[in-house]
């Protein structure tokens, strides 16, 4: 695809929005204009109802770039694109619901076989939307210079409100929907609406190709694992949460993998094994850029490096100080335990405000004089381009010198207040990593030189090293666990109408002394120090531990169940009673029906 892709409408089609399949992918799309008596405010909000008061002044103060921070382009126009996470508010729940059973269906389009399927997956969205907590906002940001105007310009952004983290559909959406809003005005929104809501209903884990317009948007979405638990939508299978590496490696492992890893983090990039295990334990991290798509683009990638793991902790990958959550994170006092979270910020402020945070990263450089909307390297569905402010540095991955070192250990002994004069890229931490830093990984990666296009298709390869190697590693780290998971199918011969057996029963400090015995394995005993055993210790105490675990044994207790179904359909029920005393035979009776019962309730639960 191009990089400002054209949209048309095609003349065959008639738009007609369907609300409840476009809850599917996208809660609303909003234009926000910032106006400076009356700061952010909403012109339009499609469909209407679609939030609260209060979120919309959430969406609102988290769709522009921080004027105290955002470095002035005196060029005519400016576009950039970044996304926010926000927590929902219960209030706009119910609006949500009731705005989604409004919408009316032409009985002529659908077969009555087909109407059924709609109404059960409606009811099915408007169940799981209740329970939904967190919102993500994809925002296309306008700044327009103009010396006749008040100020010298004006900001508008055009926003995508959706419940799920599909950047990879939502970024190249707005490279189509912002030009298109700034072309023909509002009716870009209800034309984008409508082709949305043509959409087949998302499926995690794989490719999936989704017409807008005259355009083909070909996207890879997260897998179900990765996405919060609290959705319910995706049926997960047990080998895509095994501890195995997958086979095929185009398939998305976790969140945000398109992600760019070496962009963002190329002159820090010694400090990733550091970073990976912070993310491991949910130990807070503060992340401050020049600007919001640099700052989020880290964010993400930091999230992209613990795949296949989930991460539970908050993350946020552009926080303001209007947001409800920043009141709280003030009032922290010296010695208070910040909660996990992974903060990324531009205003300098938070340096002061959020002392108590004891990890800090800076990344990017100061905004260029550039017009382009900004884009990391992305997968098939993307449009190509290059984020904001990831300007060339003139590092050589081969060569770590003196002068370089004495610079690090200068940055670390200002302290991350020495931002306040100027940026600079370094990692504020007193942690003390257990993980070694991969030399064979860091020499394998190209250093594309001063070339634009060629450091942009470098950057594709040196992604997809650094994200393979992170993924083998937690993959090995999280292979421990393996025997916690393992589904047991009956034996031949044995009675498949029997309950199954019980998964083995966790126990923490059964399972570091069995791990102590028996040694880590030769992939991460070359990786880790002597004191590898400490960071199980941390991460079995972490917030990422256990809802993984539980969701992992929730996976495998299916899969459980399901050998043990096929089992019991494939059974030869005469030749088992034939061989049976008769007692035994009213016992097993008994034990068919209860099955058969049970198979009659999944089935009420699922269609009624």
């Amino acid at each position: 695809m191009s990089r400002s892709p054209s949209f048309a409408v095609k003349q065959e089609l008639s738009l007609k929005t369907d609300l409840v399949s476009l809850q599917q992918w996208v809660v609303a799309f909003c234009i926000i204009r910032f106006d400076l008596e009356q700061g952010q405010l909403i012109e339009e909000c499609y469909p209407p109802g679609s939030l609260s008061n209060e979120e919309e002044l959430d969406v609102a103060f988290s769709s522009f770039p921080d004027s105290v921070s955002q470095n002035q382009n005196r060029s005519s126009i400016h576009d950039c694109i970044f996304f926010f996470r926000i927590q929902r508010r219960k209030s706009s729940e119910q609006r949500n619901v009731n705005s989604s059973e409004t919408v009316e269906i032409d009985d002529k389009e659908v077969s009555s076989n087909s109407m059924k399927e709609k109404v059960i997956n409606r009811r099915k969205i408007r169940n799981d939307t209740k329970q939904l907590k967190y919102l993500y906002g994809y925002v296309f940001n306008r700044q327009r210079h103009d010396e006749r105007l008040r100020r010298g310009g004006e900001q508008k952004s055009v926003v995508i409100l959706s419940h799920n983290p599909y950047s990879s559909v939502f970024r190249p959406l707005l490279q189509i929907m912002g030009p298109l809003y700034f072309d023909i005005g509002k009716k870009a929104l209800e034309h984008i609406a409508a082709y949305v809501s043509m959409w087949p209903a998302p499926v995690p884990g794989k490719h999936m190709e989704l017409p807008i317009g005259n355009a083909l948007l070909k996207v890879s979405l997260p897998p179900a694992h990765s996405l919060s638990f609290e959705i319910g939508m995706f049926e997960e299978s047990a080998s895509a949460m095994a501890p195995f590496l997958p086979n095929n490696q185009s398939i998305p492992q976790g969140l945000f993998h398109d992600s760019d890893i070496f962009g963002t983090f190329r002159s820090i990039l010694l400090q990733l094994w550091l970073l990976w295990e912070l993310l491991l334990i949910g130990e807070p991290i503060l992340i401050i850029g020049p600007t919001p798509p640099q700052c989020c683009e880290a964010v993400a990638s930091l999230v992209s490096l613990v795949a296949p793991l989930p991460c539970s902790i908050d993350f946020r990958p552009y926080f303001t100080i209007h947001d409800p959550d920043f009141k709280h994170l003030n009032s922290l006092r010296e010695g208070d335990t910040f909660p996990p979270m992974i903060l990324g910020v531009t205003n300098l402020f938070f340096l002061k405000a959020l002392r108590n945070i004891p990890h800090i990263v800076s990344v990017g450089s100061p905004a260029l004089n550039s017009n382009q909307v900004p884009f990391a390297s992305r997968s098939a569905g993307r449009i190509h381009g290059r984020p904001e402010g990831f300007g060339l540095q003139q590092l050589s991955l081969k060569k770590f010198s003196p002068s370089s070192l004495l610079s690090a250990v200068k940055l670390r002994r200002d302290g991350p207040l020495c931002l306040m004069t100027e940026h600079k890229e370094a990692v504020w931490s007193t942690y003390v990593a257990t993980t070694k830093p991969d030399t064979s990984i860091l020499n394998r990666l190209i250093d594309a030189g001063m070339l634009p296009r060629v450091e942009e298709s470098m950057s594709v390869v040196n992604n997809e090293i650094l994200r393979r190697h992170f993924l083998e590693l937690t993959t090995n780290f999280l292979a421990p666990f393996g025997p916690y998971f393992r589904a047991t199918t009956p034996s031949e011969g044995s009675l498949p109408f029997i309950d199954p057996p019980h998964l083995p029963p966790f126990d923490a400090d059964e399972f570091l002394a069995n791990l102590s015995a028996r040694g880590v394995g030769k992939f991460l005993s070359k990786r880790m120090k002597s004191n590898w055993l400490d960071l199980y210790k941390r991460f079995l105490k972490g917030p990422n531990f256990m809802p993984w675990f539980q969701r992992r044994l929730t996976v495998a207790e299916q899969e459980q169940h399901r050998l043990w179904r096929q089992a019991r359909m494939k059974a030869d029920i005469k030749l088992l009673i034939s061989k049976m005393p008769e007692l035994e035979i009213v016992d097993y009776f008994n034990a068919i029906e209860r099955h058969l019962h049970g198979e009659i309730q999944v089935i009420a639960e699922k269609y009624f």
